[in-house]
C-alpha cells in the first residue's frame, strides 16, 4: 500500500521530525482538554496523538540516518567521475539487486530495459553527468517508453534538473532518480560508485 505523496502523513514524513512531535504535543493537549469537558479518560488523549509521534519518530530515524549534503554532493561528484561502462555497471548491478532482469535497449531515448514480474520499464542514463537537464531527453525517454510500450520509465541524472522538466517527468509519470536517491540506490553497487 502507497501513500498519496501529499497526504497529511507523507508531507509530515518529509517535514523535520520536530513538526510532527510538535503537532502530537499540540493534538495531545486539545484532546485532553476536549475529553476533560466531556468527561473522558485522559489516556484517549495519547491514544489520539499517537499516529503523529509515530510518524514524528520515523522521520526523525530516517534524518539521522540520511546523509548531509556535504557527503551527497561528494558521492555525485564521484559518480560524475566515472566512466559510462563504470557506471552503467554500477546501474545494472543496482537494478539486479532490486530484482530486475537487466538488458541493454536497442532503441533510442533509454538505456536500459528492466523487466519484473511481467513489467517492462525503461532507463535513461547515459547523460548522467548533465550539469543540467532540460526537457528534451525527458521527451525521448517518454517517446521510447511509448514505442516499447513500456509501463514506466526512469531517469537518471547526477546534475540540476529545470523545472520545466520537472514538470514534464510529473505530467508524463517518469521518475527521476538524481541527488539522495540516486547516490543511496548506488551506494552498495560495485565499490567505484
Amino acid at each position: 500500500m502507497k501513500m498519496h505523496e501529499n497526504s497529511l502523513f507523507a508531507v509530515l514524513l518529509r517535514s523535520p521530525w520536530w513538526i510532527s512531535i510538535g503537532i502530537a504535543l499540540a493534538t495531545a493537549a486539545a484532546s485532553r482538554f476536549m475529553l476533560e469537558k466531556f468527561s473522558f479518560p485522559e489516556f484517549y488523549a495519547a491514544f489520539i496523538a499517537l499516529p503523529f509521534l509515530v510518524i514524528g519518530s520515523v522521520a526523525g530515524w530516517k534524518q539521522l540516518r540520511a546523509p548531509s549534503a556535504k557527503r551527497i554532493a561528494g558521492r555525485l561528484e564521484a559518480l560524475r567521475a566515472l566512466s559510462w561502462d563504470d557506471f552503467s555497471a554500477a546501474m545494472e548491478e543496482a537494478f539486479r539487486r532490486d530484482g530486475y532482469a537487466v538488458s541493454r535497449f536497442k532503441g533510442a531515448g533509454a538505456d536500459l530495459e528492466l523487466t519484473r514480474a511481467g513489467r517492462v520499464s525503461l532507463v535513461a542514463c547515459k547523460r548522467w553527468k548533465a550539469t543540467r537537464t532540460g526537457v528534451e531527453p525527458l521527451k525521448e525517454l517518454d517517446a521510447a517508453k511509448r514505442a516499447s510500450e513500456a509501463g514506466e520509465s526512469v531517469y537518471v541524472v547526477a546534475g540540476d534538473i529545470t523545472d520545466n522538466a520537472r514538470n514534464f517527468a510529473a505530467q508524463s509519470n517518469i521518475r527521476l532518480l538524481h541527488d539522495a536517491e540516486l547516490t543511496e540506490f548506488l551506494r552498495t553497487a560495485g565499490k567505484k560508485a
